[in-house]
């Protein structure tokens, strides 16, 4: 009796199994992640502060909690700054989620020779490329790498953030 009972179990749980990781597996894309602002907090001799405001795209039909990211963010060619930002959300579904990462560089290393390679110039239309992982909290893939060019605007004043998502 307890034989012929655990072998539809045994099949239904294989069944929810392969579902879910079919859901969960190698059908994900990689949100995008772009730079749609940089704004300087303080300078000194040594190091800046910079607030850079990133806007996340979920191509997915479903939720992803993100737990944080690591990251490179490359200006004009050169190395800018690079770190991992643990700023918890949940992107929705074929949605989008903004938020704020407060980066620090030194002056010799990055901010002098961004400025050089402008000769003095305008700091906006600036080509610049984030790559990284986005950590997510549940489900079978944990990382999920991530690479995104574009151009940002370093004379803006940044505008308050709007609420990104529900926290974790």
């Amino acid at each position: 009796m307890l034989k012929r009972l655990a072998r539809p179990f045994v099949l239904l749980l294989t069944a929810a199994l392969l579902t879910g990781c079919t859901t969960l597996g190698s059908e994900l894309v990689a949100p995008s992640l772009e730079v749609t602002g940089v704004q300087m907090l303080s300078s000194d001799m040594f190091a800046q502060r910079f607030k850079v405001r990133v806007l996340v795209k979920n191509p997915n039909d479903l939720e992803l909690p993100i737990k944080g990211l690591d990251y490179q963010i490359i200006l004009m060619g050169d190395s800018f700054a690079e770190g991992v930002a643990s700023n918890s959300f949940v992107l929705p579904a074929l949605g989008e989620a903004e938020f704020d990462m407060l980066v620090s560089t030194n002056f010799v290393s990055g901010f002098a020779r961004l400025l050089s390679r402008v000769g003095g110039g305008k700091l906006e239309n600036l080509d610049y490329e984030i790559v990284g992982k986005v950590y997510v909290e549940k489900g079978m893939i944990r990382k999920i790498p991530f690479n995104h060019r574009g151009t940002v605007d370093f004379s803006k004043t940044l505008p308050p953030l709007k609420p990104a998502g529900k926290s974790l």
